[in-house]
């Protein structure tokens, strides 16, 4: 690899870096950017009531009872609090979320209560550990390429990704994921190089951390085990001997989380899933989940057509890049680096791509192929490193590779710039929350204002709890009652409520109800209210 690179490469060695160390700044601070100011989403609710250590169940029996509750009320179940400790927190996962496995959960936990209780400082523990990934990328670089070059390049790219600033400000487990990947993966590749026990120990530890990071790591595990047996030629060599050691002894940690989720599965939570989607839809959703990777204007299900045709040619080209990059990839290097990279893009990626076609199930989404994510851009930054540096490119061909990785840069940048302006992206779901904060604007506008609903407190309730202002009261009942509705309220809305409960408030309080939404009414006349 050292040889093929250009002299050129030593002049301009300084001031490529010093563009870098912008690039990674310019990342950073994306990073950490607005981080309270995008919608506090359902998956983020759910992560919250998990760190908080109450059980759902306990929420709302304590809140669905008809009573008047405060912001503060709410957030009890958001953040962490003396009532419960984090025993408590691993039982809440342990009963109602066993596929979310409990490192992250844990580790956010005890960042909130360093840090204080709000939006920012929880989502800022993901932006922190999405930083590790900057040293562990060049490290795996090294390891793979035996290149700094290449790795500063994948800096370069991985710093103004716009995926990986998405799921940075995400109070979920994907950028400790990524962190854990880079980690397994440098831990395999550097105990096959050095071939002692210690560093085969030191890779047991990493599979550990990431089986209890994120369920899919499971399969990255199993794609690094195809990786070593393909590279040893199906031999029972010395290396094949301590790998399978060091996995089992990774594995074994693992199995009684497997038994915690075999004797509490959580099906509902993969619901989601089950909508089955055209062959049309299906190939969409897959060329954006990876153009994403380098360009990402916050284009949604719920947008117009015409936008989404508009980037079709940019899509196009983006993934034409991928293909390319991974062909020079395979052609150049040899089986150690190319088979290394293809088993982690085929890890999530493959399976996920059958699921999807073969049995029209709808896993596939961003966050699920981050490890395919990650062996894409260690191509492409194989290929725009020897395509710049190299001593067999022409000097036309080098500026032409230049503007590429240029454009990629830039693509970057303005998703960031887009992504940190937003106040709901396409990975919160804006066909089903982005009315949400003009809800909280029209009940923030009321003197004293009153809402009433008897929908699901978690998600609805508690995304509007992060977005209302501390002088809105909640009146929250079960489904088939009705509230008591007292004095002192200027305005009294009722969110997401069912036919029984309209019905209600308009006979039994003599009230009219006008319809503001889908999801919001307002009582805009009533008797004096009395109780019942």
């Amino acid at each position: 690899m050292k040889k093929q690179l250009s002299q050129n490469w030593i002049i301009s060695k300084s001031w490529l870096h010093f563009l870098i160390i912008i690039l990674l700044v310019i990342g950073v601070f994306f990073r950490f950017a607005n981080l309270d100011k995008k919608i506090y989403w359902g998956d983020e609710v759910f992560s919250s009531l998990r760190i908080s250590g109450y059980m759902q169940s306990e929420m709302n029996e304590q809140l669905s009872n008809g009573r008047l509750i405060s912001i503060e009320d709410l957030h009890k179940y958001q953040y962490p609090n003396p009532e419960k400790n984090t025993i408590d927190t691993i039982k809440g996962i342990i009963l109602e979320d066993s596929q979310i496995l409990p490192l992250y959960i844990l580790m956010t936990r005890f960042w909130v209560e360093w840090f204080g209780n709000s939006v920012a400082v929880t989502r800022s523990f993901s932006a922190f550990i999405s930083l590790l990934t900057f040293p562990c990328l060049y490290w795996l670089c090294q390891e793979l390429f035996e290149s700094s070059l290449i790795g500063w390049i994948a800096i370069a790219l991985v710093a103004v990704s716009p995926v990986h600033v998405v799921y940075a400000q995400e109070v979920r487990a994907y950028s400790l994921w990524i962190v854990t990947i880079l980690i397994s993966s440098i831990a395999l590749l550097r105990a096959m190089r050095l071939k002692t026990k210690v560093s085969w120990c030191i890779y047991a530890v990493t599979l550990s951390l990431g089986f209890y990071t994120h369920i899919f790591f499971t399969l990255v595990a199993l794609a690094q085990g195809i990786y070593v047996i393909a590279i040893e030629r199906f031999r029972l060599s010395k290396t094949s001997i301590y790998y399978l050691l060091s996995s089992l002894a990774g594995f074994i940690t693992f199995v009684p989380w497997i038994w915690i989720i075999i004797t509490n599965p959580q099906l509902e939570a993969v619901t989601w899933a089950n909508v089955k989607p055209t062959l049309f839809a299906s190939a969409a959703r897959w060329a954006g989940i990876f153009s994403r990777t380098f360009l990402d204007l916050g284009i949604s299900p719920s947008d117009p057509g015409k936008l989404k045709i508009v980037l079709i040619p940019f899509i196009l080209i983006i993934l034409a890049l991928m293909i390319y990059s991974i062909y020079v990839l395979c052609r150049r290097t040899s089986k150690e680096v190319w088979l290394f990279v293809l088993t982690l893009i085929a890890s999530v990626g493959l399976p996920l791509l059958l699921v999807d076609f073969a049995f029209q199930k709808r896993y596939a989404t961003s966050r699920y192929t981050l490890p395919s994510v990650l062996g894409i851009q260690l191509a492409v930054a194989y290929l725009l490193t020897t395509k710049i540096t190299s001593i067999y490119t022409k000097v036309w061909q080098k500026k032409l590779w230049s503007l590429v990785a240029f454009m990629l840069i830039m693509g970057g940048v303005i998703s960031c710039m887009l992504h940190s302006q937003g106040q709901i992206w396409w990975n919160q779901f804006p066909e089903k929350y982005q009315e949400y904060p003009k809800i909280a604007n029209i009940i923030d506008q009321g003197n004293k204002p009153l809402l009433i609903s008897d929908d699901s407190i978690i998600p609805p309730i508690q995304i509007l709890g992060h977005l209302v202002e501390p002088k809105v009261r909640f009146q929250i009942v079960e489904k088939n009652h009705l509230p008591q509705i007292t004095n002192g309220f200027t305005d009294i809305f009722l969110f997401k409520p069912s036919d029984f409960l309209k019905a209600g408030i308009e006979k039994i309080y003599n009230s009219k109800l006008q319809q503001i939404n889908d999801l919001l009414w307002k009582i805009t006349k009533s008797t004096e209210a009395t109780s019942n």
